[in-house]
């Protein structure tokens, strides 16, 4: 075999390897945030509130961790994104206010009345309950944690860990689809366990997560830069937490 043919087999060999480790990754990352989640969410509420709460951070800081680790000791690709852009900033919170505006209309005109919506107050109660939320301080920082924190850390594993991933291995819009799916399977599990009497519930409002999850790839893939997502996801975090203070108003401590 001739030096230039024998170099050719290694570069394919090493481009196979390289989309073994790309596919090994990416898969993982898919499915592991739904699997912990029916762990922490479901399986641990028999648990006190501390052993939840050690429970959570572990898998969390596994998760959280897992991109970092896979790109720089794996793939070792480099660790860097975009800066923010004035027209990323623009579009995600455009897309966000236009979201939670209609999310909110939709909620206080038609869903605020619904049977389902007691039931499900009570629940949501009790689950943030279980993790030692009891209080509205409490509640605020849970809520603060989640819209400027968390959201963040989801932008980084959902767009640009796997989505950027998927981008190697598939054209764009599967790359989306499948990054926004993976993304909503968690929010499926959280949901069905306070819209037990309304699954119908717990689909719409996933679907309109993948949505969301659709929108900031599209968003990350148009200007490379997570701030965009990232602030459009913290404004819908925001709103959530809101219309989840305005159900619980009554029942949680003061």
């Amino acid at each position: 075999m001739r030096t230039d043919q024998r170099a050719q087999v290694e570069s394919n060999s090493a481009v196979a390897a390289n989309r073994k480790l790309l596919w090994g990754g990416v898969l993982f990352a898919l499915v592991y945030p739904t699997i912990i989640t029916w762990g922490y969410f479901v399986l641990a509420g028999r648990y006190a509130t501390g052993t939840q709460q050690v429970i959570y951070l572990v898998v969390k800081g596994i998760q959280f961790a897992f991109p970092l680790l896979w790109v720089w000791l794996v793939l070792r690709q480099p660790l860097r994104t975009g800066r923010a852009t004035a027209q990323g900033l623009l579009l995600g919170a455009t897309f966000s206010i236009a979201v939670v505006g209609a999310g909110w209309l939709l909620f206080d005109r038609l869903l605020r009345d619904m049977a389902v919506f007691p039931n499900a107050s009570a629940l949501i109660h009790d689950k943030i309950g279980s993790f030692g939320i009891d209080s509205v301080w409490k509640y605020a920082v849970l809520a603060g944690f989640y819209s400027l924190f968390h959201s963040l850390l989801e932008e980084y594993y959902w767009r640009w860990f796997v989505f950027r991933q998927l981008r190697q291995l598939v054209p764009l819009w599967p790359a989306i689809v499948v990054s926004a799916l993976g993304f909503m399977g968690h929010h499926v599990i959280v949901l069905n366990e306070f819209f037990k009497e309304a699954p119908w519930l717990a689909w719409l409002l996933s679907s309109a997560v993948a949505m969301g999850g659709m929108f900031w790839a599209w968003l990350y893939e148009r200007t490379g830069s997570l701030f965009g997502p990232w602030l459009s996801h913290l404004l819908i975090d925001a709103g959530v937490f809101w219309v989840g203070y305005d159900l619980l108003r009554e029942s949680i401590a003061r």
